[in-house]
């Protein structure tokens, strides 16, 4: 199974060494934490400069910076070995909760930029872009595997969700769009070429179960592809009301898929005696 390759990621790696790069390889990837830089206007170059510009001075950092140009990434992710990134802070428990680890140790770190003077449209498929290819790079379910900074500390972050309001985007929306440009990224990748015998000659056995498995595994990828399409938009189903009620001033649409609906549930047994901050 291939990726549509639609955009660049260029490696644009800060000190190593350093409170904001310390070098150290990151766990296994389980999940994706979606970010905004918070600051309009600055463009991905702009943020990983000042990064590199202050690399001793603090600590906290992202692996990418995303505009309506460019794709950097200053911390190693997905063109080198990955390494930990100080994006979250490790006193919050609901990345522990959600993930069964802490973002910093196994988590990818992907900052939106917005604002004037930056194409919010081209700006944001190359966000959601990144996200599906960071699925697929790790084998991560598109549908569960990405979390706004906000969910996992929302005392004190608004963010993605504040930088997409920017761009009349929801939260919910982005979540919906990360899995279908994945599933599109995968339907619509280049084939893996087959050589296929000239017309005067017969394909030989290997050749045949080659075809065979390429044609089944096509069947099979179109068909989870149509049920998942089905179960991407559900109206909130009997069992997630409660939830929902609770958490109706943060959710803009009454539809989402049905990981959508179970995570919501779970947090909101885990978080059931919490007030959640808006």
């Amino acid at each position: 199974m291939s990726f549509k390759m639609k955009y660049t990621i260029t490696p644009k790696y800060l000190t190593s060494g350093t409170k904001r790069r310390s070098g150290i390889k990151a766990h296994n990837i389980k999940f994706i934490v979606a970010h905004d830089t918070g600051n309009k206007g600055s463009t991905a170059l702009n943020n990983v400069n000042y990064y590199e510009n202050s690399k001793n001075e603090q600590s906290a950092s992202a692996h990418i910076f995303v505009d309506d140009k460019n794709i950097y990434e200053c911390i190693p992710a997905l063109t080198g070995s990955p390494e930990k990134a100080w994006h979250v802070l490790y006193n919050t428990p609901k990345d522990n909760e959600m993930f069964d680890c802490n973002a910093n140790d196994a988590a990818i770190g992907v900052e939106y930029c917005f604002g004037a003077n930056i194409n919010s449209d081209e700006s944001y498929k190359r966000y959601i872009w990144v996200m599906a290819y960071i699925c697929y790079k790790f084998k991560l379910d598109p549908k569960n595997s990405v979390v706004g900074h906000f969910i996992l500390d929302p005392s004190r972050k608004s963010d993605p969700r504040s930088g997409l309001s920017d761009s009349h985007r929801t939260y919910e929306q982005m979540l919906k769009d990360v899995v279908s440009e994945y599933e599109d990224c995968i339907t619509n990748a280049t084939p893996i070429p087959i050589n296929k015998p000239k017309d005067d000659e017969p394909m030989t056995e290997a050749e045949k179960l080659q075809m065979a498995t390429l044609e089944k595994t096509v069947k099979q990828q179109a068909e989870w592809i149509k049920a998942e399409k089905e179960k991407a938009n559900m109206e909130c189903p009997n069992w997630a009301k409660e939830a929902y009620a609770y958490y109706k001033d943060y959710i803009s649409d009454t539809k989402g898929s049905y990981d959508f609906w179970r995570q919501l549930v779970i947090t909101y047994r885990k978080d059931n005696n919490i007030k959640v901050s808006k």
